[in-house]
């Protein structure tokens, strides 16, 4: 299958597969072509002000209100919302985990979502939660929206593809899809089993940050982001839709297909993004700015530079700063920090912290580079570096992170992460020198 996107991110767009499907200059007219409904997709109050005013007209072949059925609620024990604030008795403390292999058994993306963190509290549209996907079997006519917040994915292993209401993305490790809130979507698999992290954000849309200083290019470009064409489904057999609706799951069976979108226009829809067109910055004589020059998208929380949630990459960089620490310095934070590596090795602990893998050091509790790390950065000659065939990631939020029954009790979670990291570092201190210790 060729796909096609339109570039752009936040842009008003419009797509239509069948010619003359779109109104010109209506919303809503007496009559829609081809017997269309024309229908209004609502992502932010109706009077939000313009710039964060997001709504998308689609004409389809029949109404939502057609998808309704009677909905039954269904248990997914594994998948999480917040608050889910006493679920772990393990005590604070930073937190590291091997990869999770994917099931032997049948398992789809709807049963395949395994919450390790939540944070906030869905209903009141804030916070988030951090999940991994883990499907070996794509549901033919099987459906999925949740009310309660967008998703992002963040493919690891093996390629997928979302066809949504307004069109089909199709992602590979590397990229990342955000689907809106509300919007019914299929999970597919392409090449095999798929494993993945996702983001379920309960509150304001993902949007790109400002730059500030920076000016006008550089981070992510707008440029880079990609928007689907129009696709439409015209299928009568009976499809399951499956609902996530205030941290409960509900389950209805309709007689046609959900993804009944012939045109549509608007600036509310999904979209994916190459995290390689990351353009970083960085210091070029001395010193270490902070992670967030690495902001891909942010969450805002209404108080300023605060976010709901960043989200955040390490990718391949040059490093050429002159008496510097050049990997991430030890440090303590508001911000709780989830992190995944997607491929390569994360430079500040390149043993233990594995592809597929991930790490949660919560609200002010201290971390940084491990011994080796810290030993190796700190003897170096620092001559330019590239650091290349990484890509790790940050989900990173102003609210603590609680883990979940599930992430308490993985098999895969390292035991002796602390000891294995810090242990080994070594009082430096004497009195009697002025100099850097020997």
């Amino acid at each position: 299958m060729t796909l096609e996107y339109m570039t752009g991110f936040g842009n008003h767009f419009e797509s239509e597969s069948l010619p003359d499907a779109l109104p010109k200059g209506r919303n809503s007219p007496q009559r829609c072509n081809y017997g269309l409904y024309a229908e209004q997709l609502s992502g932010s109050p109706f009077t939000a002000p313009r710039h964060t005013n997001e709504r998308s007209w689609l004409y389809r072949i029949r109404p939502s209100v057609k998808q309704l059925g009677r909905y039954e609620q269904v248990d997914r024990p594994l998948w999480r919302s917040a608050p889910a604030e006493q679920e772990s008795e393990l005590p604070i403390g930073q937190r590291r985990w091997d990869p999770v292999d994917i099931p032997d058994e049948p398992t789809r993306f709807v049963d395949g979502v395994r919450t390790i963190t939540t944070a906030g509290d869905c209903t009141t549209h804030s916070g988030m939660a951090s999940h991994l996907y883990l499907a070996n079997e794509s549901g033919e006519r099987d459906y999925f929206f949740t009310a309660d917040g967008e998703l992002m994915f963040v493919p690891q292993q093996g390629d997928i593809r979302l066809a949504t209401e307004m069109g089909i993305l199709q992602l590979e490790p590397g990229e990342i899809g955000v689907i809106p809130r509300g919007m019914v979507f299929r999970f597919e698999l392409v090449d095999g089993p798929a494993r993945g992290y996702l983001c379920e954000n309960y509150g304001s849309k993902f949007t790109l940050p400002d730059r500030g200083p920076i000016g006008a290019n550089c981070m992510a470009n707008a440029r880079d982001f990609k928007t689907p064409v129009a696709y439409f489904e015209d299928i009568e057999e009976e499809c399951t839709i499956n609902v996530k609706w205030c941290g409960r799951h509900y389950t209805t069976t309709i007689g046609h297909s959900p993804l009944d979108v012939v045109a549509w226009h608007g600036n509310y829809t999904p979209y994916k993004y190459d995290l390689r067109d990351y353009s970083p910055i960085g210091a070029i004589e001395f010193d270490h700015p902070d992670p967030s020059i690495f902001t891909v998208l942010t969450s805002p929380s209404g108080e300023a530079g605060t976010a709901n949630i960043d989200f955040v990459i390490f990718p391949d960089r040059w490093l050429v700063q002159e008496d510097t620490f050049r990997p991430p310095w030890y440090h303590r934070n508001i911000m709780s920090e989830f992190m995944g590596l997607i491929y390569g090795q994360y430079d500040a602990k390149e043993e233990g912290f594995l592809p597929g893998g991930m790490s949660l050091h919560n609200t002010m509790l201290p971390h940084g580079p491990d011994v080796d790390a810290f030993e190796k950065a700190s003897t170096m000659d620092l001559d330019p570096q590239k650091l290349e065939g990484t890509m790790a990631f940050m989900f990173e939020t102003r609210l603590p992170q609680h883990l979940t029954g599930y992430a308490a009790e993985l098999e895969t979670m390292q035991d002796s992460y602390v000891q294995d990291c810090w242990d080994g570092l070594e009082k430096k201190f004497d009195g009697t020198k002025e100099g850097a210790w020997d």
